[in-house]
C-alpha cells in the first residue's frame, strides 16, 4: 500500500480548513437570518408577505334610475356578466373535480368535454364555439383572458360557475336599459361605458345633466390570493360597500309624452316639416307633464338617430315664434294701460309707420275692430298701432321678465337662451317686427312660460322637470323651489285670457277647440331664417290653456319649416287631441260656464270668413 506523500498532505489541509470556514460563516449567517425573521422581525416579514399577497378591487356603485311622475321606471341600470377563462389553466385532457357547490353531497369528476357540453346549454350557445373559448386548440397558445360570452344575466353567470371550470370569472358590469323605448328618449339621453367598462357616465340629456346624481360612489373589496393568482377562499375579506346613485324622479307623465310625441310625429309626416314640438305644462306649479318630439331617439338605440336630434328640439331649438309673440305685446300693453280689449281701430291691409310698410299676411279690406279683434285675427297692423303705444325699453323689459333671452334650467342640458338684442340696439324695422313675434328667438319651452304666466295670473313659474332625488335609503331629497315672479296683474291676464277665448272663437284659432272645455290661446306663423340669414322658411304653431273657468293646463304645439302651402298649415288638431286627452287623464272638469269673448269689429261690421 502507497502512503501520501508529506508534501501533499500538507497542502490539502489549509485548503480543507478553509472550505470548512467559509460553510461556517455561511451557516452562521443564514442562521442569524432566520433568527432575525423568524424572532426579532416575524411580524415585519408576516406583513410583508400579507401585502405581496393582497389585492385590492373598487366595487362599482349602482347606477340609479330616472323615473316619471308616477315612479315608473323611464331608465334603469342592471347587472350583466361577461364571462372569461384563462386557457392557460385548462387541459382537454385532465378531469375537472366538481365541489359540490348546488347542494350535492360529494365532489364529481368530469371530463371537459362533458363540462363544455354543459356550458354550451346553460349559454345557448354552439357546443364547438364554446370549446374553443375554454380550451385552446391543438398547436395554439392559451389565451390567458378568452371571452366565453358576453352580458349574460346573474342568473346564468351563476348556473356557468357551478360546473367548476378552472379560472372561469364572471366579470361583472352595468347594462342600462330603458323599458319605454323611445318614450321621452331626446330628454332621456343615454350613456356611455367608463373606462374601466363596469360602469356608465351620462352621454346626452339628463343621463349626462344628472349624472353626479345617478353615479353614486365606488367601494373597494379587499382579499388575498396564492401563487397562482387565485383567491384564498378562507383567507381574511374586507369591504367598504359602495354607495349606489341617486333614483331621479321627474314631472314627466309617462302616458301623456307617449300621446304627444305620437301627435307630434304624425303632425310632422302630415307637413313634411323639420320637426315638431308638443310641450305640456302645468298651469299652477310650472311642472312639466310632457316633451314630445316629433324625432324620436330610443336610447337603447341612439346611433340610429340623427346626432342633432339626441337632444329635444323643444329646449335646444331657438326660432322666431311669429303672431304667438302677440300674447307679450298686448299684455304688456295692457298692464301698462295704454290700451284696452274694447278700444277701437281702424285697420288697414298695409300701415306705414317711421318709413316703414307693415303689411298683414292676407289682403282685407280696412275694418273698424276692437283690440280684443285685431288679436284674435292676429293682424300685424293692428298690433304695430298697440305696440307703438308703448317705448322699445317697456317691451323689452317685459320680454325679459317672461324670460326671453335667457335660457330656461329645468335641469337638462344644452337649453337655447334664444336671441334678444336689448332695446338700444333694435333697428328701425326690428322695433316693429318684434311686436308680431319677429326679430328674436325663442324656443317652445318659453312660449310654454308665456302661456302658464298668463294662464296662472300672471305670476311666471320657471317650468321644472325635475321632481325630486331618491336616496338608496329611501329618503327624498327635493331641489330648491322655482322663484316665482309676478309680471301681470290679475286684471290683465283676466282680460288675456278672455282676448285668448276669442281667438278660438272667431280667430285664427277655431280648430283648436275641445270638446266640453273653454279654450283660450294664440296661433302663430312666423319667418324662419336660414342659414345665410335670409328667410328661406317658417314656423307654425299654436299655444292654448283650457279650461278658462280654472285653467290647468299649457299646451304649446310648434311646427318648424312645414313644406307646402302656409295656407294649408295647422296643428289645430294636434293642439285639440294632446289637451284633450290630458284634460281626460287628470279627470279635469268640463267648463260649467259659458263662452265669453269679446267683440271682433265694431259697429255692424260683419265677420269675414278665413
Amino acid at each position: 500500500m502507497s502512503k501520501l506523500s508529506p508534501t501533499t498532505t500538507g497542502a490539502t489541509h489549509p485548503r480543507l480548513r478553509m472550505v470548512l470556514g467559509i460553510a461556517l460563516v455561511l451557516l452562521l449567517a443564514i442562521g442569524g437570518r432566520l433568527f432575525f425573521v423568524q424572532s426579532l422581525n416575524a411580524k415585519a416579514v408576516a406583513a410583508a408577505a400579507v401585502d405581496n399577497r393582497t389585492r385590492v378591487q373598487e366595487t362599482q356603485p349602482k347606477r340609479g334610475q330616472i323615473l316619471d311622475a308616477s315612479g315608473a321606471i323611464m331608465a334603469t341600470s342592471v347587472d350583466r356578466y361577461d364571462l372569461v377563462v384563462d386557457q392557460r389553466k385548462v387541459e382537454a385532457a385532465k378531469p375537472i373535480v366538481r365541489a359540490p357547490i348546488s347542494g350535492g353531497a360529494k365532489r364529481e369528476t368530469v371530463s371537459v368535454e362533458q363540462t363544455v357540453t354543459e356550458l354550451a346549454d346553460i349559454l345557448n350557445q354552439d357546443v364547438a364555439t364554446v370549446r374553443n373559448a375554454v380550451v385552446a386548440a391543438e398547436g395554439a397558445k392559451p389565451n390567458a383572458y378568452s371571452v366565453v360570452a358576453k352580458g349574460v344575466t346573474p342568473e346564468v353567470r351563476n348556473a356557468a360557475m357551478e360546473l367548476g371550470i378552472r379560472t372561469l370569472t364572471g366579470q361583472l358590469r352595468s347594462e342600462r336599459q330603458y323599458p319605454n323605448g323611445v318614450v321621452a328618449g331626446p330628454v332621456l339621453g343615454f350613456v356611455k361605458n367608463s373606462d374601466n367598462q363596469e360602469t356608465h357616465v351620462g352621454a346626452e340629456g339628463l343621463e349626462l345633466s344628472q349624472n353626479d346624481h345617478l353615479t353614486g360612489e365606488a367601494g373597494t373589496k379587499t382579499y388575498e390570493v396564492g401563487a397562482d393568482g387565485v383567491r384564498i377562499p378562507v383567507a381574511e375579506t374586507t369591504e367598504v360597500p359602495a354607495v349606489d346613485g341617486q333614483d331621479v324622479k321627474l314631472t314627466l307623465d309617462s302616458d301623456i309624452n307617449f300621446i304627444a310625441q305620437e301627435a307630434a310625429l304624425k303632425k310632422q309626416k302630415q307637413f313634411n316639416a323639420e320637426w315638431v314640438s308638443v310641450l305640456v305644462t302645468e298651469v299652477k306649479t310650472g311642472r312639466i307633464i310632457a316633451i314630445g318630439d316629433s324625432n324620436q331617439m330610443d336610447p337603447n338605440d341612439p346611433s340610429a338617430t340623427e346626432g342633432k336630434f339626441r337632444t329635444s328640439a323643444s329646449i335646444t331649438q331657438a326660432f322666431e315664434p311669429g303672431s304667438t309673440g302677440k300674447m307679450a305685446t298686448f299684455a304688456s300693453a295692457l298692464e301698462e294701460g295704454v290700451v284696452k280689449p274694447t278700444d277701437a281701430f281702424r285697420v288697414p291691409n298695409a300701415y306705414k309707420i317711421n318709413n316703414e310698410v307693415i303689411n298683414d299676411s292676407k289682403k282685407h279690406t280696412t275694418y273698424d275692430m276692437t283690440a280684443a279683434g285685431i288679436f284674435a285675427r292676429s293682424y300685424n297692423t293692428g298690433t304695430v298701432m298697440i305696440g307703438n303705444k308703448m317705448s322699445n325699453e317697456t317691451r323689452f323689459n317685459y320680454l325679459k321678465k317672461l324670460g326671453i333671452g335667457s335660457a330656461i334650467d329645468i335641469g337638462l342640458g344644452g337649453a337655447s337662451k334664444g336671441i334678444l338684442a336689448p332695446a338700444d340696439d333694435w333697428e328701425r324695422r326690428q322695433q316693429y317686427a318684434i311686436m308680431f313675434g319677429q326679430g328674436y328667438t325663442q324656443t317652445a319651452l318659453h312660449t310654454a312660460q308665456i302661456a302658464q304666466t298668463i294662464a296662472n295670473g300672471g305670476v311666471r313659474i320657471p317650468p321644472t322637470l325635475i321632481d325630486s332625488y331618491i336616496n338608496p335609503d329611501g329618503s327624498i331629497e327635493k331641489p330648491a323651489a322655482p322663484k316665482s315672479e309676478r309680471v301681470f296683474s290679475k286684471a290683465t291676464t283676466d282680460q288675456m285670457l278672455r282676448m285668448m277665448e276669442t281667438v278660438v272663437l272667431e280667430g285664427t284659432g277655431t280648430k283648436m277647440a275641445v270638446s266640453g272645455y273653454r279654450v283660450g290661446g294664440k296661433s302663430g306663423t312666423g319667418q324662419a331664417a336660414g342659414e345665410s340669414g335670409g328667410y328661406d322658411g317658417y314656423t307654425s304653431s299654436f299655444a292654448g290653456v283650457a279650461p278658462l273657468d280654472d285653467p290647468q293646463f299649457a299646451v304649446v304645439v310648434t311646427m318648424y319649416r312645414p313644406k307646402g302651402d302656409w295656407i294649408s298649415w295647422s296643428v289645430g288638431d294636434t293642439f285639440s287631441e294632446v289637451m284633450g286627452k290630458t284634460l281626460n287623464a287628470y279627470n279635469v272638469a268640463p267648463s260649467d260656464s259659458k263662452p265669453n269673448g269679446y267683440k271682433v269689429f265694431i259697429g255692424s261690421e260683419q265677420k269675414k270668413s278665413w
